[in-house]
């Protein structure tokens, strides 16, 4: 039986996933066989498909090209019993649709979005890893189509999601710079916002800090240099004497979905937990206190990604040894995840969502004529 939008599926004639070490998995290298596409004609979504992974064809006058309308996100699956999972995919759908917003450009229906996300996993679910810390990422993706000169929205819009295997993000504890030069966004801007040029501007301060030996820079605010934001590609928590302190979201860092997902289990466990401007100077001066006991960074891709050392101008702040015993917060936080994403722990909260409810029979019959 076909979803709501009967969406074209065209399957790719030879899977390339018996080609794939699952156990050498490089980040973000290895792409599945399938991608969903669907076209906005300047007044509604049109021709829904699942096509076989493939480049696409782009006018050098490409609107997205010269003036940045292009956007994305980042979620996840895994698999309960065989069958592929997605994490918290209606929560990672609206921030989709509220940065769709911020940059000019259509919101994509929510539930044309879930149908074609779920058909997409359901077909590529033997590239679903099944080891802890593994999963399926998942990019959706929207970009400006129209092709001419002049600094404006774009009238017309291509929305697709790819997806690929991928293991750990860091693998081990990371280095952090407390970066006072640069800066990645001010109030007003497009922070908050998953925006590709967010990213572009992060890339320069980055290569500078990995050349110095640390692994990501530590974003301060843009007017006093003071507050600390986040990281290239995480939201921050600091445990300071028993309290779990996350910088606020005041409009110029990521609204995180592992975030807000930590903050509601933190409050369940009986943490207090803090959402407040906090200062670099007051994470040095509990670091000189003792009362420093954890820093860890929160993504979809890195999940928990423990911070050994933080570096602040000449100042050095090297953390406990990363195990269970000095890490608790952050160590209990990325074990009920990752337990959670593989059905070992209670849904309580209703964060997955099933890819083969309503498409599976839609599937199999496509499948069968090919």
């Amino acid at each position: 039986m076909a979803g709501k939008y009967n969406i074209k599926v065209t399957p790719a004639t030879n899977s390339r996933v018996h080609t794939v070490d699952f156990n050498d998995i490089p980040f973000g290298r290895v792409i599945s066989d399938h991608m969903f596409i669907v076209d906005y004609d300047g007044e509604k979504w049109v021709d829904p498909r699942i096509e076989p992974f493939h480049k696409l064809e782009i006018s050098p006058a490409n609107l997205a090209l010269h003036y940045g309308q292009s956007i994305f996100e980042g979620l996840k699956a895994t698999k309960v019993n065989g069958d592929p999972v997605l994490f918290r995919a209606d929560m990672h759908i609206r921030r989709f649709n509220v940065t769709a917003e911020r940059m000019c450009m259509p919101e994509m229906p929510e539930d044309l979005f879930m149908e074609g996300l779920k058909m997409l996993v359901e077909m590529d679910k033997d590239w679903v890893p099944s080891d802890e810390d593994h999963a399926l990422y998942i990019r959706p993706m929207m970009f400006a189509t129209d092709e001419y000169f002049g600094v404006h929205a774009s009238e017309q819009y291509r929305f697709l999601i790819f997806t690929g295997p991928v293991g750990p993000y860091y693998p081990k504890p990371v280095k952090l710079w407390v970066e006072e030069v640069f800066t990645r966004a001010a109030q007003g801007g497009v922070g908050e916002a998953k925006c590709a040029g967010n990213y572009g501007s992060s890339l320069l301060p980055a290569m500078r800090a990995k050349k110095n030996g640390y692994d990501q820079v530590m974003w301060m605010d843009a007017v006093e240099k003071k507050y600390v934001q986040e990281v290239g590609t995480m939201n921050l928590f600091f445990v300071m004497d028993g309290k779990v302190i996350t910088p606020a979201t005041t409009g110029t860092i990521l609204r995180g979905v592992t975030r807000d997902s930590f903050i509601t289990l933190l409050k369940e466990w009986g943490y207090t937990v803090e959402d407040r401007l906090i200062s670099i100077a007051e994470i040095a001066d509990a670091y000189w206190r003792g009362t420093l006991q954890e820093c860890f960074g929160a993504g979809t891709a890195a999940v928990v990604s423990h911070v050994s050392e933080i570096t602040w101008r000449d100042r050095k702040l090297e953390l406990t040894p990363v195990d269970e015993k000095h890490r608790p917060v952050g160590t209990r936080l990325k074990k009920y995840i990752n337990r959670l994403r593989m059905g070992l722990e209670h849904d309580e909260h209703h964060w997955l969502q099933y890819c083969n409810s309503g498409v599976t029979a839609h599937l199999t019959e496509v499948l069968e004529t090919v």
